[in-house]
């Protein structure tokens, strides 16, 4: 194992940790106490409390647990989707595949974030719409790799040896397929966590995505802004944590990427 992916595996240990263990040590987000308004750090409260009086590592902790749990369930929706829907391309062929092809086009055509945007709009705040809009955003990449590699698979005499015996599609795709697509899926979906992270606290920070009291990572750093001169570490906190998982993933994703197929190819 390279020092890149144990470097990756260790930050994000550390961060799953903190995300786990922070609600035990730190049970309520929500409490707050006016008293101790901008209270600076104890050792009750490592990183003290924000504007609200509310523990600052609890909120840290709770906004850690919801980005990477709505996080990795839209990349594993947007994975299995994908992944189902570029094998059903690629082996039923015909107007199945047009109509998938078309579908995608369409999907593609929008930028993804305009995409999660719109879906955020009509979200209020709620989780279930905004992990739907993540998850809408992702599923067409997961479904041009899969459809253009699934191609030639589906092809092989392998394949057709299992068909001709009898085996049933589900024999096929975990025992030719899936062993192939395993390690280029794992590397997209390890990104696409990231990139999932990276959007919802983007739409927290514009104000369009989770709404308050929830705590989010982006809606922390928009709620500090006001008092980044008087209390600094209510920002740096959040970007910090998210720096580190985006950090983690990354180094993952760098050292277990394969060669992607073209646009050409998995379009064609």
């Amino acid at each position: 194992m390279s020092l890149s992916v144990k470097t990756g595996l260790g930050l994000l240990l550390l961060v799953v940790l903190f995300a786990l263990l922070g609600p035990v040590l730190w049970p309520d987000p929500a409490a707050q106490d006016l008293a101790q308004f901008l209270a600076d750090p104890s050792w009750q409260e490592p990183l003290g409390r924000d504007q609200m009086g509310r523990s600052l590592m609890a909120r840290l902790a709770a906004a850690t647990r919801l980005s990477l749990l709505l996080g990795l369930l839209c990349v594993i929706t947007a994975a299995l989707l994908g992944s189902l829907l570029g094998w059903l391309s690629a082996w039923r062929g015909g107007w199945v595949d047009g109509l998938l092809r078309s579908l995608a086009d369409g999907v593609l055509a929008l930028p993804g974030l305009l995409l999660v945007l719109l879906f955020s709009a009509m979200a209020q705040g709620g989780f279930a719409i905004l992990y739907l809009g993540l998850a809408m955003a992702q599923w067409v990449e997961y479904y041009r790799v899969v459809r253009a590699r699934s191609r030639g698979l589906l092809a092989s005499p392998q394949v057709e040896a299992s068909s001709l015996l009898g085996f049933g599609h589900a024999h096929v795709v975990r025992r030719h397929l899936w062993p192939e697509f395993a390690p280029q899926l794992l590397t997209m979906m390890a990104f696409g966590l990231a990139g999932a992270i990276l959007t919802l606290s983007t739409l927290g920070f514009v104000g369009v995505g989770i709404q308050p009291p929830t705590p989010e990572l982006g809606l922390m750093m928009t709620e500090a802004l006001p008092h980044y001169q008087e209390a600094p570490r209510l920002l740096l906190a959040p970007i910090l944590v998210m720096g580190l998982m985006l950090l983690a993933l990354v180094l993952l994703h760098q050292t277990r990427g394969l060669d992607m197929p073209s646009s050409q190819g998995a379009t064609s």
